[in-house]
């Protein structure tokens, strides 16, 4: 069975259901992952979404803030939703699909603009976040797919410049230290790199400060799609829509889809 699966931070679903209804009749994800919802579980705007078939949904949704959803046309086992932050924020649902394999849809917070957790509180909560993602990731025995939006742009060509970034939340040293021991505590296969090697350039975002993105190209790939070894074994297809950059009134980042023959 071939499952195509969709992450996208759509940075509020409510303002941008049209593009995200042109995405679905596009591109035909069997599963959706949303990030940055940003809307209640009870004015999620369920009507599109069963009237394109997109019938199984698991919210965890904050009114104006954070929020996640995981949307499919295929059904879906069970939910669960870690509170990784630790302070109740809506940043996670994990389910299962068909075939077993479980699947976690998370938002890494940001960070803020100080990579220095003393002065910087919202960064050392994202470091926090991370480690305790990687303490739960360390004890799983079960295959799956961890996606979402992750905030952190961890090799040199995930980012537009290297050099003018390393000092810049995101791109640290520190962050990409946190990520790798994550990555590495379930040998987690980063699949956008299984099919796009380094050293190609590779973004999943682009400012809304840059008045033309394409021209200037200042991206970073903030958004991750990873899988346990036995299931890259499985991956036979991924894409990344970057035309979405430009639909309507855009995300700041764009969808990809892997696809897996479970």
């Amino acid at each position: 069975m071939a499952i195509r699966i969709a992450t996208w931070n759509i940075n509020i679903v409510r303002a941008r259901a049209d593009i995200v209804e042109q995405f679905l009749r596009d591109s035909r994800p069997d599963v959706l992952c949303l990030q940055e919802t940003k809307v209640a579980n009870d004015t999620f705007p369920h009507g599109m979404f069963d009237a394109l078939g997109y019938t199984h949904r698991i919210l965890n949704g904050q009114r104006m803030h954070h929020g996640v959803a995981t949307i499919s046309r295929v059904p879906l086992d069970g939910a669960w939703r870690y509170d990784w932050q630790d302070n109740g924020e809506a940043r996670h649902i994990g389910v299962r699909l068909p075939g077993g394999v479980i699947l976690e849809n998370v938002y890494v917070p940001a960070g803020g603009d100080v990579a220095d957790r003393e002065v910087n509180p919202k960064f050392g909560q994202k470091l926090d976040f991370v480690e305790r993602m990687t303490r739960w990731s360390a004890g799983l025995r079960e295959p799956a797919v961890i996606l979402g939006d992750f905030n952190v742009a961890p090799l040199d060509c995930d980012v537009w410049n290297h050099k003018a970034l390393r000092d810049v939340v995101s791109h640290t040293q520190i962050e990409i230290d946190a990520l790798s021991q994550l990555q590495q505590s379930h040998d987690w296969v980063d699949l956008a790199r299984q099919f796009n090697p380094a050293p190609e350039k590779f973004f999943t975002w682009w400012s809304y400060r840059n008045t033309d993105w394409r021209l200037s190209d200042r991206g970073r790939r903030l958004d991750h799609i990873w899988c346990s070894p036995s299931v890259a074994k499985v991956a036979t297809a991924f894409e990344a829509i970057k035309d979405a950059r430009d639909w309507g009134k855009p995300s700041d980042h764009i969808p990809q889809i892997v696809t897996l023959d479970l």
